[in-house]
């Protein structure tokens, strides 16, 4: 029975005020990478042993919700990170406008530095400003490591180490995918009748491709420079100027591991990977000539975040790849080695995306090489999947694993632009989707097909959204 006295008595060592009642109260250990420092937290107090001998323990004013080692600011070396309450919001160094702290307690953020025989402290948070049921490393090494913070209502929040003290990021990164773009006679032809400017293929994409963090482009065909390489199906080469048009609608990425890679053999796969690089989009699937080392993914960051791009097509029309250099364009063939690039990129990055160039061509519907390798996708842990090749659309949907990981994929986007006549290759859709932190790290958050259509009018392509 607690009487009232000592809940009078309680109340005074508190301060005058109780510890919120919803605090979970963490009973751990844990070491840095290096396992030379090692922390216990136990009844609300941490301790820190180096050699078998206690270096530190935490002050008694201070009442530790959780510890973690991690590195917090992105030096390459560990520092001992506390979620803590103490009473009053502001430390030894208040702002001058605070005439008296209050003495309620409130909760912080201390973080510590370990040198051989004392910890020192390097960063005191006067008040964090929310509410923090849990806080995590999301185990990046430098220069990505992150704190992930879970408020009372199950929100994450990412922070990271900004000069002095600790930045809330952007939580959210939106895509935007568009399917192939084949630039056949008639659209080639008018580009170039009209001065070589390509820009009206992307006219009316141009405030969804700048309002995207990431914007993709199925770049099916090979550039080239010279005029006299200028070419239809069914070996396309495709005027440098639709590149210049890509890279000025402010495309981040294109995908180029597809069936007409190397209709211009090596000569056109080497100009068009030193065009887009040159030009600051990041080119996907295909590897030049000067670049004899595999290379199956590339990584961009967005907000922090490392996702990493992934691009393979079923095959090359039949033409073979040199065989002085095998990965010059990335097929969709050797399961095994596959499965170890997927491996690779999951230890590597937040999220992973493969860009498919697969299926039936004109097909409304999945084939059955489609759904193998979605199962092989999904079984390595891919977050999402873009398909392109079929010229039509085809469903999408979300996968789901025995273990309850989630995979959005497209099959097929169809087409951007062409100039094919079936009444199927006209419509197209752009993939979009959002990805946000949860307690589970980083998930779609919500995603979308908006339907395109192919526009001919006196001679003139374009594309604009469906109705």
């Amino acid at each position: 029975m607690v009487t009232g006295a000592a809940v009078l008595l309680l109340f005074l060592q508190n301060g005058g005020a109780f510890l919120p009642r919803w605090i979970s109260w963490e009973e751990t250990a844990g070491c840095n990478a290096s396992g030379e420092y090692l922390f216990s937290l136990s009844k609300k107090s941490v301790t820190v042993t180096h050699a078998n001998s206690v270096i530190w323990t935490s002050p008694n004013n201070v009442k530790v919700q959780k510890a973690l080692f991690c590195d917090a600011d992105n030096d390459g070396q560990d520092e001992l990170v506390l979620l803590c309450w103490k009473r009053g919001r502001y430390g030894k160094s208040k702002p001058v406008w605070v005439e008296k702290d209050e003495r309620r307690w409130s909760q912080h953020l201390f973080v510590y530095e370990c040198a051989p025989d004392l910890v020192k402290p390097k960063w005191m948070s006067s008040y964090l400003g929310l509410e923090v049921s849990d806080i995590v490393s999301n185990g990046k090494g430098a220069p990505y490591g992150r704190l992930w913070m879970t408020d009372l209502e199950g929100a994450v929040s990412s922070w990271v180490w900004d000069s002095w003290g600790f930045t809330k990021e952007e939580g959210s990164i939106s895509f935007a995918a568009f399917g192939d773009l084949l630039t056949h006679e008639p659209i080639y032809r008018y580009g170039l009748q009209n001065g070589g400017n390509f820009d009206f293929l992307f006219e009316n994409m141009r405030d969804v491709i700048a309002d995207s963090d990431v914007s993709i482009m199925n770049q099916e065909t090979p550039l080239v420079g010279e005029l006299s390489m200028v070419s239809g199906y069914p070996r396309f080469g495709t005027p440098v100027q639709v590149g210049e048009a890509i890279a000025d609608a402010g495309f981040d990425v294109v995908t180029c591991a597809t069936n007409h890679a190397l209709d211009r053999g090596a000569d056109g796969v080497d100009f068009t990977k030193q065009f887009f690089e040159d030009s600051g989009v990041v080119c996907l699937g295909i590897q030049s000539r000067l670049e004899a080392e595999y290379k199956p993914y590339r990584m961009i960051a967005r907000n922090g975040v490392q996702f990493a791009l992934l691009n393979y097509t079923y095959g090359t029309n039949g033409i073979a790849l040199p065989k002085e250099n095998p990965h010059m364009v990335h097929l969709l063939e050797n399961e095994a080695q596959i499965r170890r690039d997927l491996a690779k990129a999951k230890e590597e990055a937040d999220f992973v995306v493969v860009f498919a160039h697969w299926g039936t061509e004109y097909a409304q519907e999945p084939d059955d090489y489609q759904k193998k390798w979605a199962q092989v996708f999904l079984e390595c842990g891919v977050d999402a999947v873009i398909g392109t090749h079929p010229h039509s659309l085809q469903p999408f949907e979300v996968l789901t694993d025995e273990g309850g990981h989630e995979m959005l994929i497209y099959y097929s986007v169809g087409n951007y632009i062409s100039a094919q006549p079936e009444q199927s290759c006209v419509k197209g859709g752009m993939a979009e989707f959002t990805v946000s932190l949860t307690a589970d790290g980083y998930r779609i958050s919500a995603y979308d097909l908006k339907p395109l259509s192919i526009i001919w009018e006196n001679g003139r392509y374009g594309v604009d959204f469906a109705e």
